[in-house]
């Protein structure tokens, strides 16, 4: 078998993490689009609103185990373009992540559809439609509530993202409350949880483009036609736009009120240095001169210093 992975391994860098995040999007969208399936077409009796919340939590955290060790995991263009621009991801690889997290969640709601076709198709009796009482568009992207106007759809997805963004730094942010890597899938998954429980109301927490986009087009090209798009008062460009505004919004909001004021790693190192050099330097010139026990190891009191002149 090894012989045969050598032959199939794939060695340019981008291309598997271009996969790699194809895949971590899929197992997403096929668990939390296939949890909608199951709710909806089962009109409650097989899962609750609650059943979508862990659909979607639960596919995030394995989504993340997956692809982590790869592609970082970002599995949401709004994530990828938020580190661009923070400079932690390479601008370069933006338009091929971006490409491929859409195909991927593109690919999971041909699965989700492929699996539940017979049950969609006894629900709907057979007509494919976007609104109504037997609409089941809903399964694959997301739509706003009747109440709900578009900016108002707009600022909930700008504030559910930027909610993600300052979490998923926080998480990541090893300075802070250092998280062990084995545990970040997990709490990812929790925070994508939190946010579906408290925020999910009005418009679905889409909170990713990809999310939205690639199952959109599946449901277009799969039958349900261009209402897809033109349901909701045109409502499909606003899981596009928003996320990445409050993707921007939410990484602004922890860079500027948490990470730029941790401490300054280069000078802490550059005191330690200088602090080992004076442990050193005292073990061999100050011999004898007992040091203050409330100052720290290897830095002299003034004195100290006043007896080692006095020594010279």
């Amino acid at each position: 078998m090894d012989s045969v992975f050598r032959r199939v391994r794939i060695r340019n860098v981008l291309l598997r993490q271009c996969l790699a995040e194809c895949l971590g999007v899929y197992i997403l969208i096929v668990f939390g689009c296939g949890a909608v399936a199951q709710v909806t077409t089962s009109e409650n009796s097989k899962g609750q609103y609650l059943s979508i919340n862990l659909g979607f939590a639960l596919g995030a955290t394995f989504g993340v185990y997956v692809s982590q060790g790869v592609s970082g995991a970002h599995l949401n263009p709004a994530v990828t373009l938020s580190l661009c621009i923070l400079g932690r991801h390479p601008w370069r690889s933006l338009p091929f992540y971006v490409f491929f997290q859409v195909f991927g969640a593109f690919l999971a709601a041909a699965t989700v559809a492929l699996q539940y076709y017979d049950a969609i198709m006894h629900f709907s009796s057979g007509q494919l439609t976007v609104t109504g009482p037997t609409a089941t568009a809903g399964i694959f992207a997301t739509y706003p509530a009747d109440y709900l106007n578009l900016w108002s759809g707009f600022a909930d997805q700008v504030i559910g993202t930027a909610m993600l963004l300052v979490c998923v730094l926080a998480v990541g942010d090893r300075r802070n409350t250092a998280v062990p890597p084995e545990l970040g899938p997990l709490l990812v998954g929790l925070i994508v949880l939190v946010i579906g429980i408290s925020m999910g109301a009005n418009c679905g927490y889409a909170l990713n483009p990809a999310r939205d986009l690639g199952p959109r087009l599946y449901s277009y090209v799969a039958g349900w036609g261009d209402q897809v798009f033109w349901a909701g008062g045109g409502w499909w460009w606003v899981p596009l736009v928003a996320p990445c505004v409050g993707a921007l919004v939410g990484s602004a909001v922890y860079v500027f009120l948490i990470e730029a004021h941790h401490p300054d790693l280069s000078l802490d190192a550059e005191r330690a240095d200088q602090c080992h050099t004076v442990d050193n330097k005292l073990a061999l010139e100050l011999e004898g001169v007992e040091l203050d026990p409330n100052t720290p190891k290897g830095c002299p009191t003034e004195g100290q210093e006043a007896k080692k002149g006095e020594q010279g």
